[in-house]
């Protein structure tokens, strides 16, 4: 089985992101999910702690090989020309334990907005940096909240995903929170 390590909107926090690499190196996954905004801070939000899109990129570019990764709301093609994996796309489907995942930011798409693709279990997004896990009855809307902005009085977090369990953990390592979805669809 494979183990993922999900995590959205690090917004260029190098500070975030180095205590993130001390998670991915202590959780050792597979792969690594980025669910967008990994750069830019974007216009809505203040600078982030240890604001630094230069330490980030090579950061993020030292896991290239183990990295899928969606484009969020901030990220850009200026950002594509420094990252050494590819950050275009709007979403991914990734299968695991018989469930179907649909990865996307969550600005194109979210709970209230799906995208046209039958079958989805879980619809997994970033964006709105608070942590959430809620049933829609044919599909359950996921988000593992944010590295380095969490809003709504949420921690620093990121989640992992093996063997069918979403697992929701601070920046510390500290688990908050775990769901194992049942396969809707096929």
């Amino acid at each position: 089985m494979m183990k993922w390590l999900i995590a959205s909107d690090i917004h260029g926090s190098e500070a975030c992101l180095e205590k993130l690499e001390k998670r991915m190196e202590e959780e050792k996954p597979d792969r690594i999910l980025l669910l967008g905004d990994l750069l830019y801070h974007g216009a809505r939000n203040a600078l982030p702690d240890g604001y630094d899109t230069i330490g980030c990129t090579a950061r993020l570019n030292h896991w290239k090989d183990r990295i899928t990764a969606v484009r969020g709301n901030c990220d850009s093609e200026i950002d594509q020309t420094v990252l050494e994996f590819s950050i275009m796309s709007p979403s991914a489907v990734i299968f695991d334990s018989g469930l179907m995942i649909f990865a996307t930011h969550g600005h194109l798409y979210d709970e209230h907005f799906l995208p046209p693709l039958g079958g989805v279990d879980v619809l997994l997004c970033g964006h709105t940096h608070v942590p959430a896990c809620r049933d829609h009855g044919n599909f359950v809307y996921i988000n593992p909240g944010s590295v380095s902005i969490p809003k709504s009085g949420s921690a620093h977090s990121y989640m992992t995903l093996e063997n069918g369990t979403f697992i929701w953990k601070t920046l510390d390592g500290e688990e908050y929170r775990r769901f194992q979805p049942e396969r809707r669809h096929g």
